[in-house]
């Protein structure tokens, strides 16, 4: 589904990353570890089409990503590409229900539809019974489950993540990645993650290490 192929990113103080190849299959979570500064953000970043390489392609579903139009770009982002932060990103004064539904309402979808997928979405992550809630006055875990359905709920091919347990106790965190887990087989993305945590890269299906600008496979 994912294909990286010989990215390439520098910045005045030297090279971050040479000759990146990657690939991640649909329904599979790839890690990526690695010291901070190495370049994990600024790679899910180019993936994601807000950063741009030297060289080098990224291919989504066999279609290159053009890196030369930004209206292009943040059109394909919306309809290709779901997000989970490890800040959450819920508008605090949206429901929940609202919140899962707000990349559907960015790419044209109906009221009525809009909001029967949020409630579906919500309830494949255990939420349907909080769907009128504010953010507020849900728990860390909950929030992230939150934002997972809302990642997923346009039915993206890419799901994009960047330390989503990292604001997570133990007990919230195993939960949020069984969920992550479950949600990204049940949709048939391929999830890219970026994380400090090994608990988190464990429950992966690949683990690679970003490591002298190279991407090396630990599991």
């Amino acid at each position: 589904m994912l294909q990286v192929r010989g990215l390439a990113k520098s910045f005045a103080s030297g090279a971050l990353f040479d000759g990146v190849d990657l690939e991640v299959a649909s329904g599979q979570r790839v890690a990526i570890v690695g010291e901070s500064g190495c370049g994990k953000s600024t790679l899910l970043n180019i993936v994601a089409g807000l950063d741009r390489p030297d060289r080098g392609e990224v291919l989504l579903a066999g279609q290159r990503l053009d890196f030369a139009d930004d209206d292009a770009l943040a059109r394909w982002r919306r309809a290709n590409v779901g997000f989970v932060f490890q800040a959450f990103h819920l508008l605090p004064y949206l429901t929940v229900a609202e919140n899962v539904a707000l990349p559907l309402a960015l790419i044209g979808v109906a009221g009525t539809e809009r909001a029967s997928r949020a409630a579906a979405s919500l309830e494949s992550v255990g939420l349907g019974a909080l769907a009128n809630r504010r953010p507020g006055s849900l728990s860390g875990g909950e929030m992230q489950r939150a934002a997972i359905a809302r990642a997923l709920v346009h039915r993206p091919r890419l799901l994009l993540a960047d330390e989503p347990t990292g604001n997570l106790d133990e007990a919230n965190a195993g939960t949020v990645l069984q969920c992550l887990a479950d949600e990204v087989r049940r949709a048939g993305a391929a999830a890219l993650m970026v994380t400090h945590s090994r608990v988190a890269a464990a429950s992966a299906d690949r683990v690679l290490r970003l490591e002298h600008g190279r991407l090396v496979t630990e599991r």
